[in-house]
């Protein structure tokens, strides 16, 4: 909760009500709303913020403990930024505030870095779903006279289009009365918060009266002409974009041009609606965070970096990449491919000579690797690794679990022990990782993937090799399941299934069979490995693979002509394959 009101008088003697919290030594940050919200809109930012900001916040004219001025015309984005300008100058006189600003709050903020002097008097900007009038209206209308490219001109047709939900919101007496009704009790703290949790509605108790006086915005707003903007809107200062990828009205591709005006500018896209202060107010936090200490001195965090806007950088520069069984194999070439693309690497393997070896090869080629050694069958050292890498590198942006061991031999000849040991490491490291990374990823709320490695085994019954089969195909049928529940977190996830690779899974595979076949078995091995080696298909092109799934968000990638081959076959004939493996085709 806010403490109590001090007021500052702004334009047509209208007092705006403020609220100064947090920490009075640090950086002072000023909070701008929209329509229908109050200064109750940021309560759950202000709470992650509040221990290294000196943080400000107000009701816009017309809302809270604000005035409520009567004329329309007292509404534009014009007297807004008049009261942006009055609260700035009142809590901060001597030294340049930043500004956090949301929906018509972050619109007035952009109407207010427009005039002179304004840019002195702010450190950095941090807009959600609040575009510039000017920027955007200039880009509609700039595709508009482009239609030989038809699909930036469609989308300026949309953005066009989405804004017209004004015209009902601006009719004078009916909308006013129906707005009061429809918000009345406590519909007012359900209604257009895109659907967040009941504990996250950031919503006053006078919330339909708000709202209803401060409908003049869109009278105000509607009076104007759409083709009235500026085209030499620019902005000097630091700016950051939270692009919510669901907003119904500020669509992405309408911010695709802010560059054109702001020469630093950072844009960090999320899967969010456009009540995102509500739905995910420690990604605002966090970004506003990184920004405001890389402007005072810190080096960049890496996802500053990332969201940095004309910065070159490789495909995966400034991510963080986990592995596991990464010493060898698919794991070390999907590390060294991973690193060649820029990113970091945390690599980790039961032996730690060989992942030792993988992180001294990454680091000679110029990359940034970390070593680790686990055992991903071991549940509590999964969660202590993971916790170690988050704490020392941070939560990483993709987890590679791929870590295996191989398996040859009927069931019936497997020892119990042998069959819970192949489980316990193909599929229990995959729901290791998974379990501790899964859950960080989601709380950290910017997205990430996640790369579950099967085989074509997953959906291949092979008779000569039980566990190993069951163990993928576990993997598979678990990451199906995941991938729907991490969705609506904007966590992607990948199954990879390899068919034959020549990694040396052969060499160190175990075969368990009765001992009057063990030469048999021997002389199959050696042949495998022949054939394998002679197939020349390495793990560098499963490498490949998976980073080319990462980046088009793939659901299933079989990798090898055979794996494809027998994929379409489970799918459309999978008595084949099961006809197959008995040895006979029917």
């Amino acid at each position: 909760m806010a403490t109590a009101p001090k007021f500052v008088d702004s334009t047509e003697n209208v007092r705006i009500a403020y609220y100064e919290e947090g920490n009075p030594d640090g950086p002072t940050l000023v909070l701008t709303h929209g329509w229908p919200d109050s200064h109750v809109l940021w309560d759950g930012v202000v709470a992650l913020l509040a221990d290294k900001f000196r943080l400000i916040r107000y009701d816009n004219r017309g809302v809270g403990g604000s005035s409520v001025p009567k004329p329309v015309s007292a509404y534009t984005m014009e007297r807004f930024a008049d009261d942006l300008e009055a609260v700035i100058a009142a809590v901060s006189p001597d030294r340049p505030v930043h500004i956090l600003g949301h929906d018509w709050g972050s619109v007035a903020t952009w109407e207010y870095l427009g005039r002179p002097g304004a840019q002195d008097r702010v450190a950095s900007f941090t807009s959600v779903s609040g575009p510039s009038t000017d920027h955007y209206k200039a880009a509609i209308f700039s595709d508009l006279a482009r239609p030989y490219r038809p699909v930036r001109f469609l989308r300026a047709v949309d953005r066009l289009l989405r804004l017209s939900y004004m015209i009902p919101l601006s009719i004078p007496v009916l909308t006013p009365a129906l707005t009061r009704v429809l918000f009345s009790g406590g519909r007012g703290k359900v209604l257009l918060t895109d659907g967040v949790p009941r504990g996250q509605r950031f919503r006053s108790d006078s919330v339909a009266t708000d709202l209803t006086n401060s409908l003049k915005i869109y009278r105000a707003m509607t009076s104007r002409s759409p083709a009235q903007y500026r085209t030499d809107h620019d902005v000097s200062i630091p700016v950051q974009l939270i692009v919510n990828r669901r907003d119904p009205v500020v669509r992405p591709h309408g911010l695709d041009e802010v560059s054109r005006w702001v020469p630093r500018l950072w844009r960090r896209d999320i899967d969010a609606g456009h009540w995102a202060p509500m739905s995910h107010p420690h990604v605002i936090a966090a970004a506003v965070t990184e920004l405001v200490e890389h402007l005072d001195g810190r080096p960049a965090a890496r996802g500053l970096l990332r969201a940095e806007v004309g910065r070159v950088r490789k495909p995966f520069s400034d991510t963080l990449v986990s592995i596991t069984g990464a010493g060898s194999g698919i794991g070390r070439a999907t590390a060294v491919a991973f690193a060649e693309q820029g990113a970091e690497i945390v690599v980790s393997d039961i032996n730690e000579e060989v992942v030792t070896e993988t992180a001294a090869h990454i680091a000679a080629a110029g990359g940034v690797a970390h070593r680790y050694v686990l055992d991903v069958s071991d549940a509590e050292a999964v969660e202590r690794f993971v916790a170690e890498v988050c704490d020392t590198h941070g939560v990483p942006d993709i987890v590679v679990n791929n870590a295996g061991i191989g398996h040859a031999g009927n069931f019936l000849d497997t020892p119990a022990e042998e069959w819970d040991r192949v489980l316990e490491v193909n599929l229990g490291g995959v729901v290791n990782g998974c379990r501790a990374f899964a859950r960080r990823l989601v709380d950290r709320g910017t997205g990430g993937h996640i790369v579950n490695v099967a085989s074509m085994a997953a959906y291949a019954p092979l008779q000569g090799m039980n566990a190993y089969c069951t163990s993928k195909a576990a993997v598979y049928m678990f990451s199906d399941c995941l991938r729907a529940e991490l969705s609506a977190a904007d966590v992607g996830l990948t199954t990879i299934c390899p068919g034959v690779v020549d990694t040396g899974i052969v060499r160190t595979t175990r075969f368990d069979v009765p001992e009057d076949k063990r030469a048999d078995a021997l002389a199959a091995q050696a042949r495998a490995e022949k054939m394998f080696a002679k197939r020349h298909y390495g793990p560098e092109k499963v490498a490949a693979a998976i980073i080319a799934s990462v980046g088009k968000g793939t659901a299933v990638r079989p990798v090898t002509p055979e794996a494809h081959l027998i994929y379409g076959v489970s799918r459309v004939a999978p008595q084949v394959l099961r006809s197959t493996a008995r040895g006979k085709l029917v």
